[in-house]
């Protein structure tokens, strides 16, 4: 498993694992993820405007540790390491939730 790590506009936002850099790539091309990102707020603004520039790097190893301390602790018992599994590096709330839902990374 190698570890990825997601930038909007030089900024590290979300750090996850993948099998290798192209199914990484891929997710982190989806759609799906995309949108979650502009539903997603830290300190009071999106995560991204859709007009920021995104990028995807290898995740450094104190971010690699962040997604491995993150897995040790999920308890989710129908998990599995191959489940997609991202773990925000910064604060954030779901804009489509209620004021006090923050999102557990």
């Amino acid at each position: 498993m190698d570890y990825f790590t997601v930038e909007i506009a030089g900024r590290a936002i979300a750090s996850f694992r993948s099998e290798n850099h192209e199914e990484a790539t891929h997710f982190f091309e989806a759609e799906d993820f995309r949108d979650d990102l502009t539903v997603l707020e830290s300190e009071g603004q999106p995560l991204w405007d859709r007009k920021a520039t995104l990028s995807l790097r290898k995740a450094t190893a104190e971010e690699a540790s962040e997604v491995e301390h993150a897995y040790e602790f999920d308890d989710d018992p129908e998990r599995t390491i191959e489940d997609e599994f991202v773990v925000f590096l910064v604060p954030v709330a779901d804009l489509t939730a209620g004021e006090d839902d923050t999102v557990e990374d």
